[in-house]
């Protein structure tokens, strides 16, 4: 997985590659993980789906076109989970914040509690003597991707086998995976403590390690934490009020205009860029603001390569810029008497809340941040207010509408 290409040519060749297993290969064989270079059931697409080098809508719409919509159902649903995930984050943002400051508390824990320090490197060194879980522990540090099961069994026995806390787990994935996302991946952990779906938490069982792993890993049931109940005991007020989805300011025709490509959404080309008058242009790196810790250096390239790409296909020349101090945005913009900075819509995770503490140096040169968004994103997120199955019984007519015939 470190040594994908990452380009929109790649991850579009990719797609064509997986298109004959979208169907009944897939449904019967997702939930099999047979381990670092052998998963050929997954499409391992979500690095390139991640950063849209291609797209949710091209993605679903190759699977209903080869197995109809019976046989990709499995498939489209599994797609679909991530654009719910990005709008139930939409509509609360205070539960990132909440992930985002208990990072920073757990580790000041970290400083003080020596006995909980030396476990949570042991599991991050994959040292814990159980077999499965260490294994899983190389394979996301050497490969940058996990199995989607295997990210279930991962995280169910760091929070309830190990007792470790599921803010450090979730930012042990979120710096180490190629398709790290702020939202799947916070909303995925809290969805195996139990925090997510409240009193639902995901026990990583003996038996269903062995089964879908082929026999790779017999761990023992006593091994393994037996789970009677989640950790909704540590949010007793429960889950925030939804809020309405943030509203965005698209570009205007005619205005000075700063392009920026960042690794939200690497199809930059998507959105009609000929009508603007475009000053200057410049990809913006981020991978290091997914956490205080280092992130790690395959998921930086990775970005690198795709922003580059992205930039070729726009014109070639933009200047290189990492986040860094919040006022740099305005500088780099009102450099070129730029008024308004044209980007992709940015989701709630690090770079939103970096550019949210870019917004008053922007204001303060008279730049507007606009953004574009996605019909895929428009479409589903206002479905996104509880659990899936309220988006997953919508998908035949959202399907309808982002994908007539």
């Amino acid at each position: 997985m470190t040594d994908l290409t990452a380009t929109r040519a790649e991850g579009e060749a990719r797609l064509v590659a997986f298109v004959p297993r979208m169907g009944r290969r897939y449904a019967n064989g997702r939930n099999t993980d047979h381990g670092a270079g052998a998963h050929l059931a997954v499409s391992v697409l979500s690095p390139y789906i991640r950063r849209r080098l291609v797209l949710e809508s091209d993605v679903v719409a190759a699977a209903l076109a080869a197995h109809g919509p019976e046989d990709a159902e499995k498939f489209v649903q599994e797609v679909v989970w991530r654009g719910y995930f990005k709008g139930w984050l939409e509509q609360r943002p205070q539960v990132w914040a909440s992930y985002a400051q208990g990072v920073q508390a757990d580790l000041a824990v970290l400083d003080r509690d020596r006995r909980l320090r030396r476990d949570v490197d042991r599991a991050m060194a994959g040292q814990t003597g159980l077999d499965c879980f260490d294994a899983w522990v190389e394979e996301l540090v050497d490969t940058g991707y996990l199995h989607n099961h295997a990210r279930m069994w991962f995280a169910s026995i760091w929070i309830f086998t190990l007792g470790l806390p599921w803010r450090l787990g979730a930012d042990f994935f979120y710096r180490h995976l190629l398709d790290g996302d702020a939202a799947s991946n916070t909303l995925g952990w809290r969805w195996v403590a139990g925090l997510h779906t409240r009193g639902k938490p995901y026990p990583a069982e003996a038996g269903n390690i062995a089964t879908f792993t082929a026999g790779r890993f017999i761990p023992r049931p006593q091994d393994l934490a037996k789970v009677t109940k989640g950790l909704e005991g540590t949010e007793p007020d429960g889950l925030p009020p939804l809020r309405p989805l943030r509203p965005c300011t698209p570009p205007q025709a005619g205005q000075p205009t700063a392009l920026l490509i960042t690794d939200e959404d690497c199809r930059i080309e998507d959105f009609g860029l000929a009508g603007l008058d475009i000053r200057c242009a410049a990809t913006l790196a981020t991978s290091h603001l997914r956490s205080p810790l280092p992130v790690a250096a395959a998921v930086a390239r990775f970005e690198g390569r795709a922003l580059a790409d992205a930039a070729a296909r726009v014109g070639g020349v933009a200047t290189q810029m990492q986040a860094g101090a919040a006022d740099d945005l305005a500088k780099w913009a009102a450099s070129v008497g730029a008024t308004q900075i044209a980007t992709a819509y940015v989701t709630r995770g690090p770079l939103r809340d970096w550019l949210d503490e870019a917004a008053p140096a922007l204001a303060a040169r008279g730049i507007t941040l606009c953004e574009w968004q996605r019909d895929w994103d428009r479409a589903i997120w206002p479905h996104a207010t509880a659990g899936f199955f309220k988006v997953k019984q919508q998908i035949p007519r959202l399907l309808d509408v982002l994908l007539p015939a």
